[in-house]
């Protein structure tokens, strides 16, 4: 059989982020996609008033003032939805799932485009075509013979648009549950559970405006050249403007190093670049708890010595900001006094006097950003962590002035807004009061499942039937042997999607695929062009509208199928569905009654580059229930399974953070290269400390299997994994999601918010059982 990649080779990469290397992978990506020349047009219509908005990460979009506005990874993204590459009936007639099962992430993602709605075949163990009518009808066939609504699960990836998750979400509360497992659940849980105890609002509180006026920068956890590209540019700007950028991330990634703009000829032609991040910080895995606490703690300290020197107007600390809008600091201050210094740069891993470094260039900042990605939010303290952060925003006054701001920054395009219009497990009282008074219905007002909770309700046999709209469940999503297991124990599955995935072939006992339209084809509604709406990281809200001819005739738009589905399920006596799924401003006139803050939503998105949905916390309105911005105290955590683990093994033990490739957007793998970390041709290595190599009798180059240590006894091991020496802390090592997801345990979850600790697994390296295989 042939490879299913080439050769794999390890190489230093010493040139800028981006530059003159991304454009030639723009063109590679182009061309193995088979992209026809066409829609090489589309790419100028990328995140434009006029055109649609990228399918890939959620970073806002500047005022459209130049044609290019686009980055390789969003190319990548474009590039994969507009492939000449057909999956059609015929591919499924040569291929049984067993087949497919061998295939990799990356042979699947090349096959490309879904044509027509399939169903599974146990006899043939074949998709077979199946009409839309007869889809639908299974579906409601399903729903409506089970025994309790909540037996059903309603998975929502980030890329669904406003109009659909609305729908969706609508459709599910009539039905009668709110089992609203999504991909939120996995990453930014902690920013939306802990961000309103303290400002009221589980949302970022600035704008790209404040990027303009901000004179430090303090990004955490986060790799931009990667995740969001665009976000370079906008650091750029800092940087010229001589803003100071820190990088706190136990990984010194190449983007914030040196990056050099696209946009800009004189830098591509002179080949300069920009130094981007002044000063680097290297925590130890999970260690930005204690890193934030000991800064917050100088910062204090200072404050404390400003105060025995004399004059008011040196204090440190935002007397006024803190009287005015805040409680809790008297008692927040307190437990910064007591705390250990020696703990605190044990836990974090970083030095006492780096902190106290990382204080002072704080205290020197009159406009602060806080940014972060899930380096900060997939452990088992995220919440106190996230909470921890905005205590140290708060001490300074630097929430809700122009220029500073707390910034969550999330992954996917529209996972933001698919929170915002009701996808959530948790909904409150208020948002369900609004949306049964608009549609005169009784909501179901428990708690439904989200991700860990639906894996564990399907083993258990209370959750039979899994529907997703958009995403890759089966591998997104931790302890893959045990979510596989539970899949398999539905009655039926169904996936909303454009390219084929693992999910599909993981599948219950009845399952359909059913091919939607991508963002960037034209959504045509009896004879109208239809757009959609996303809201980005920073709580703006604007159309795409879609110019490609779509991939196949019989592709329907993600709205159409969630009305679909609700029509065959619940009828029409109550809600018009396929009125809806024919005019999406209809279903927009309604969102503006139900939802808060979209009154007038037609008009407003009318505007180009749309609106902003007004963040209470940006213009120091609290809505919490004090109504004032809450200081919270937190202590280290000193029992945890990862610390009961290096009792027993020592340090031996490493502490594994599982990441992306620059290939890869979230389980989509469009190639085999992760260039800036030196990777080329293979996903199987595993980054370690040298010095670790060398304790534990190692060599890079040799290769590895991984074993989680964990308290339940079950074992979960990823084998083959090539080692890289890698600059990175002591006791910790890192490797590509989703090869390394078996490895997290279902019950590794973070605190309150229940996200899967994905960046903190306690592991074991072994020498290989089996001569390693590329894969």
């Amino acid at each position: 059989m042939k490879k299913a990649q080439p050769e794999g080779r390890i190489a230093p990469y010493t040139h800028p982020a981006a530059g003159w290397g991304a454009l030639k992978y723009v063109a590679l990506h182009l061309v193995r996609e088979k992209v026809a020349g066409n829609n090489y047009r589309t790419l100028l219509r990328q995140n434009q008033p006029d055109g649609f908005d990228c399918p890939g990460c959620a970073w806002p979009d500047r005022e459209h003032n130049s044609t290019f506005e686009f980055c390789e990874n969003g190319v990548k993204a474009v590039a994969a939805e507009a492939t000449s590459k057909r999956v059609t009936p015929a591919f499924f007639e040569e291929h049984t799932v067993t087949a497919l099962m061998a295939r990799s992430e990356y042979e699947l993602e090349q096959y490309g485009r879904l044509t027509a709605p399939m169903v599974y075949d146990a006899v043939t163990d074949k998709y077979q075509p199946i009409g839309w009518q007869d889809a639908y009808a299974l579906i409601a066939s399903h729903l409506n013979r089970l025994d309790s609504p909540d037996e059903a699960a309603f998975y929502t990836s980030g890329r669904a648009s406003n109009e659909a998750a609305f729908l969706y979400q609508l459709f599910v509360r009539l039905y009668g549950t709110n089992n609203f497992p999504d991909c939120s659940n996995m990453c930014h849980e902690a920013t939306s559970r802990g961000l309103p105890v303290t400002v009221g609002v589980g949302k970022g509180t600035v704008t790209l405006d404040d990027f303009e006026h901000a004179d430090t920068l303090l990004i955490f956890g986060q790799n931009p050249a990667t995740n969001h590209p665009r976000m370079l540019g906008e650091l750029r700007d800092c940087a010229k403007r001589g803003a100071t950028i820190v990088s706190i991330n136990p990984l010194r990634e190449r983007g914030l190093e040196s990056f050099a703009s696209p946009q800009h000829p004189l830098e591509m032609l002179t080949l300069s670049s920009t130094k981007i991040a002044s000063t680097f910080i290297q925590p130890k895995i999970g260690g930005d708890f204690a890193l934030i606490k000991g800064v917050a703690k100088h910062v204090l300290e200072l404050d404390d010595d400003a105060r025995a020197r004399g004059p008011e107007s040196e204090r440190v600390l935002d007397l006024a900001f803190l009287a005015e809008h805040t409680l809790g600091f008297e008692r927040f201050a307190d437990d910064l006094r007591t705390e250990d210094w020696d703990a605190l740069a044990a836990e974090s891993g970083v030095a006492r006097e780096d902190i106290e470094g990382l204080a002072r260039i704080y205290v020197k900042g009159e406009r602060v950003i806080a940014t972060w990605g899930m380096g900060l939010t997939q452990h088992k303290n995220s919440v106190a962590t996230v909470q921890m952060l905005s205590n140290l925003m708060l001490m300074r006054g630097n929430i809700g002035r122009r220029g500073a701001g707390l910034c969550p920054v999330r992954g996917h395009s529209n996972v933001q807004g698919n929170r915002t219009v009701g996808i959530e497990e948790k909904p409150t009282a208020a948002f369900l009061d609004r949306l049964g008074k608009v549609f005169d219905f009784a909501p179901p007002r428990a708690h439904g499942y989200d991700v860990v909770e639906s894996i564990e309700a399907m083993l258990a046999g209370k959750v039979k039937v899994l529907i997703g709209l958009g995403g890759n469940f089966s591998l997104a999503t931790p302890d893959t042997a045990r979510t596989w297991d539970a899949l398999r124990a539905c009655a039926l599955t169904v996936h909303v999607t454009t390219k084929l995935n693992r999910s599909h072939l993981v599948h219950g006992a009845q399952a359909l695929i059913l091919p939607t339209l991508g963002r960037t084809e034209i959504d045509m509604q009896n004879g109208v062009a239809q757009g959609v709406t996303v809201e980005d990281s920073m709580s703006m809200v604007h159309v795409s509208y879609g110019m490609n001819k779509p991939a196949s005739a019989e592709l329907v738009s993600e709205t159409a199928i969630v009305a679909g589905i609700a029509h065959a399920t619940l009828g029409s006596a109550k809600i018009d569905w396929l009125g809806y799924a024919a005019d999406y401003a209809g279903i927009r006139d309604v969102m503006a009654r139900a939802l808060d803050g979209f009154q007038d939503y037609n008009e407003r998105i009318a505007h180009p580059g749309g609106f902003h949905l007004r963040v209470a916390a940006r213009e120091r309105e609290w809505k919490t229930p004090t109504g004032k911005a809450n200081f919270v105290v937190h202590g280290i955590q000193w029992d945890t399974p990862i610390r009961r683990a290096r009792q027993l093994h020592g340090e031996r033990l490493m502490t594994l953070m599982t990441t992306r490739s620059h290939d890869q957007y979230n389980t989509t793998i469009y190639a085999l290269d992760d260039r800036y970390r030196g990777v080329y041709g293979q996903r199987r290595v595993v980054f370690v400390n040298a010095e670790d190599l060398a304790m534990l009798g190692f060599q890079a180059g040799e290769w590895v299997d991984i074993t989680t240590v964990w308290e339940d006894g079950i074992e979960r091991r990823a084998d083959g994994f090539l080692l890289v020496a890698y600059d990175i802390p002591r006791g910790c090592v890192g490797a590509y999601y989703p090869e390394t997801n078996p490895l997290v345990p279902l019950n590794s979850v973070a605190d309150i918010a229940n996200t899967p600790t994905s960046k903190s697994i306690p592991v074991l390296l072994h020498r290989a059982r089996a001569p390693a295989v590329a894969a």
